[in-house]
């Protein structure tokens, strides 16, 4: 069986975690940042874990993950 490739955009988006969840950034942080509540900016630093429905459809996207 020839191996399989990964979407190079999920590559870039998604990494996974020691216990297999899947990590990704926040949205909405790119520009328009005034309209944002300073709590909304404050809350969204760093990564999140995707929620189970979610992750199920990059880990079809990432199959060596």
């Amino acid at each position: 069986m020839p191996k399989l490739k990964s979407k190079s955009g999920a590559k870039k988006r998604f990494r996974t975690t020691a216990s297999g969840k899947v990590r990704a950034n926040f949205a909405k942080k790119r520009h328009n940042l005034r309209k944002r509540t300073q709590k909304m900016k404050r809350n969204s630093r760093g990564t999140q874990i995707l929620a189970a429905a979610d992750a199920r459809i990059v880990k079809t996207y990432l199959p060596y993950a």
